[in-house]
């Protein structure tokens, strides 16, 4: 199906522009149908407050925080770290030493409580891990000091990385139980990394099981056989998204080659706060609007599958590449949430993402960390 284009996007584009109060009685019904998008104005009216404003939109960030832990000393020493960025810029030096003493006195205090989550045999590891924070916010400290700000931008992401090492040794098993009706499909009981090669250069992908296992098992068994090597991608309505995964033929998605029959992935979206994903239904559809989702497409180079517009659990191989839109999709209040299955983030390769057109095409895809975390369904 080729890409339909109306004007109805730059029409609500303007009436953004001109008053979010009315934007607010607007739903957006977007569907990612065969190789193309489908617009369609909604028979629903959206009424609902302004969302949260201050959206993280660093895939890293979001990537941490959606671990499936409980620990609130961890996320203490996170969020005073992370919060570094919104004075850095500035040069708010004040606030930024404030987040700084809040993070040292977490480790010289709470030292156990970062340990309580940690399984015995992993807390060696931890420890290790803790060491070596502590040594970096003491380098933290003096880049901060000195005013140094592109070396107190290094030394953030340093902590930051260690840190979530440290919260994926807190994570013990898998937080759910997928619903059984899914047990025919491949799935993720963790994370996996991904590297994909393109004709403009490489893409990693993390894909995040812990949120997304359907989606993501059915993503990353695709990529471990080879599926989208060679395959094209497809830039879709105002170049804000890239589309690939479409195979040869008529067929929209991927035929099993055990079953001969097509594989349909349902919707999953994981709302914050709840024990598992939502299947099979719009979040909109199900009375839940502007959720807070752990996976949002917040950031840019967020991981979608693509469906066809009158099936939420019609998808198959076919998936999409965000590339963020400040006006139709604002942090905080992204439309696309919970009508399309997010399943990870590109985490490099932001700069060949941004030139993707639809004269390139994947070389080769392959599952770099994490494929052990696959588990595929059991014969009958």
């Amino acid at each position: 199906m080729k890409p339909i284009k109306i004007l109805w996007l730059r029409w609500c584009r303007h009436l953004l522009k001109t008053s979010l109060v009315a934007l607010l009685l607007v739903s957006l019904s977007v569907s990612l149908s065969g190789a193309g998008w489908n617009w369609e104005p909604a028979n629903s009216v959206l009424i609902a407050a302004l969302a949260q404003g201050n959206a993280i939109t660093d895939p890293y960030a979001i990537l941490r925080y959606s671990l499936p832990i409980d620990n609130q000393a961890v996320r203490q020493l996170q969020d005073a770290i992370e919060d570094i960025s919104n004075h850095l810029r500035g040069k708010r030096w004040g606030p930024i030493e404030k987040d700084v003493k809040v993070a040292t006195k977490i480790l010289s205090s709470k030292e156990s409580d970062l340990l309580a989550s940690v399984p015995d045999d992993r807390k060696p590891r931890a420890e290790a891990a803790i060491a070596q924070i502590k040594e970096e916010i003491a380098q933290l400290q003096d880049a901060v000091k000195a005013q140094d700000k592109n070396q107190v931008w290094s030394k953030r992401r340093e902590l930051l990385a260690r840190i979530g090492q440290l919260e994926e040794l807190m994570v013990q098993g898998f937080p759910f139980e997928v619903p059984a009706k899914y047990a025919n499909l491949p799935q993720l009981k963790g994370r996996a990394t991904v590297e994909m090669e393109t004709t403009k250069g490489l893409l990693t992908i993390v894909v995040d099981g812990y949120s997304a296992p359907v989606n993501g098992g059915n993503f990353v068994d695709l990529v471990n056989r080879g599926f989208y090597d060679g395959l094209p991608f497809i830039s879709l309505e105002d170049d804000f998204v890239v589309q690939t995964g479409d195979p040869p033929g008529p067929e929209a998605g991927f035929i099993d080659p055990k079953t001969k029959q097509y594989r349909a992935i349902p919707l999953e979206v994981l709302v914050k706060g709840e024990k598992e994903p939502i299947y099979g239904i719009t979040l909109e559809d199900a009375g839940i609007y502007l959720p807070d989702l752990a996976l949002p497409f917040n950031a840019y180079g967020a991981v979608a599958l693509a469906r066809p517009s009158d099936d939420p659990n019609g998808g198959s191989s076919q998936f999409f590449f965000f590339k963020f839109d400040n006006e139709l999709t604002p942090p905080g209040f992204n439309l696309m949430d919970g009508r399309y299955s997010v399943f990870g983030y590109v985490v490099e390769g932001k700069e060949v993402l941004e030139q993707l057109t639809d004269k390139d095409k994947i070389i080769a895809a392959k599952v770099v960390d994490g494929l052990d975390n696959l588990v595929q369904p059991q014969a009958s």
